[in-house]
């Protein structure tokens, strides 16, 4: 099964990638942009678990590794490949 996680900083965590991409917008014209916030997408590839069993790895994989929680929300999806 395929699962994909999406990693983004913290609302009220300076995130200097993404005022660099709205400023860069804007000075491109696209002036309806508002706030970026930069982050990470992975995916990942599970073999052999139930979906329940999955979405409780995957916690454990996000906890421990994939984002750091201090500064870093995260949210996956568990779905067939």
């Amino acid at each position: 099964m395929l699962v994909r996680v999406y990693v983004t900083p913290k609302r009220g965590i300076l995130d200097p990638q993404g005022k660099a991409v709205a400023r860069s917008l804007h000075d491109l014209g696209y002036v309806e942009a508002g706030e970026v916030r930069m982050g990470k997408y992975i995916e990942i590839e599970l073999h052999d678990l139930s979906k329940d069993e999955a979405e409780r790895r995957m916690e454990d994989m996000c906890r421990r590794l994939l984002a750091n929680s201090v500064i870093e929300d995260f949210r996956f999806e568990v779905g067939e490949e």
